[in-house]
């Protein structure tokens, strides 16, 4: 029989709680519920406004994924959605995550949080820039986390003031709070930092996707600034063998990383960090910290 939970006044059927997801920990979908459950005032302002897009992963990260932007079958009258009209469909809609009651609904799902840089009613128009570090192999978040200097520098050379998170998987992800700016701009911008990075570190950093160029190197991902285009949330949890969050790291943490393992998060270490440091992305929501593009 499938239990029912009551969330803020929201009847909740939670269900395979004992299913294993994640067979390399034994981390059962009972455990994600309650990571969710326990980071949700963390991971909500990320969320909240944004339109969502889900990877889900109802059998594991090695069943089926699959990736969606409409809201799916069944979903709760009550879960708010927002226009997100598409080429291929003006009247699409997606899922908001503004509470807990649809976090909870959301994650009964099985599903890594994707959101892009921009609010609903705002389409297009970012509040924040990010670059995706991603390593070639052999290279690691180990020369990530180099470039990730490298590009913190740079940007505070423009005024801007870089934040990091690993991406859950391999890389890094740098955030950058920003006055509204429509996306075309802050991607064009994005586009010609990792260019620059490109030019300034020709070992380690590439800024094209092509596999043939990334082994050993860094792919500086600026597409994601696009705007249909997602990035991991931060505190998402992620379809991987670990189950690793996509998590705030500190500068310190990045400078003196010397091994992938690290910067490997795993959600029972992230109450204790958010007890330990608060949130160190706070400043994506304080508009005094919000900068100007060049």
């Amino acid at each position: 029989m499938t239990p029912i939970t009551e969330v803020e006044g929201r009847r909740l059927a939670l269900s395979n709680l004992d299913k294993v997801l994640h067979p390399a920990t034994g981390t059962t979908k009972g455990e994600l519920l309650h990571y969710y459950a326990t980071v949700g005032p963390a991971i909500l302002p990320h969320l909240r406004d944004r339109p969502v897009s889900f990877l889900r992963y109802p059998d594991g990260p090695d069943g089926q994924l699959f990736f969606t932007k409409n809201p799916p079958p069944g979903t709760p009258d009550w879960v708010k959605t927002t226009p997100v009209p598409r080429s291929d469909d003006p009247r699409a809609r997606q899922v908001m995550i503004q509470d807990l009651p649809s976090l909870m609904w959301a994650a009964n799902l099985v599903v890594e949080f994707h959101t892009p840089q921009w609010r609903a009613g705002s389409q297009a128009v970012a509040d924040r820039l990010v670059l995706d570090l991603d390593p070639g192999p052999p290279a690691s978040v180990v020369e990530c986390c180099v470039v990730a200097r490298h590009l913190r520098e740079r940007l505070a050379a423009d005024g801007l003031t870089a934040y990091a998170k690993t991406s859950g998987a391999k890389g890094l992800h740098l955030l950058v709070p920003l006055e509204p700016t429509p996306s075309e701009q802050v991607s064009a911008y994005a586009r010609r930092l990792a260019v620059e990075a490109e030019a300034e570190l020709p070992r380690l950093v590439v800024h094209r996707m092509a596999k043939a160029l990334r082994p050993g190197k860094v792919f500086v991902d600026h597409s994601q600034n696009a705007a249909a285009k997602t990035t991991a949330t931060p505190y998402t949890l992620r379809a991987r063998r670990l189950p690793a969050v996509s998590a705030p790291v500190t500068w310190a943490e990045v400078e003196e990383c010397t091994s992938p393992e690290r910067l490997v998060l795993l959600p029972d270490a992230i109450a204790p960090r958010l007890e330990r440091y608060g949130e160190l992305l706070a400043p994506l929501f304080d508009p005094p910290a919000a900068g100007v593009l060049p």
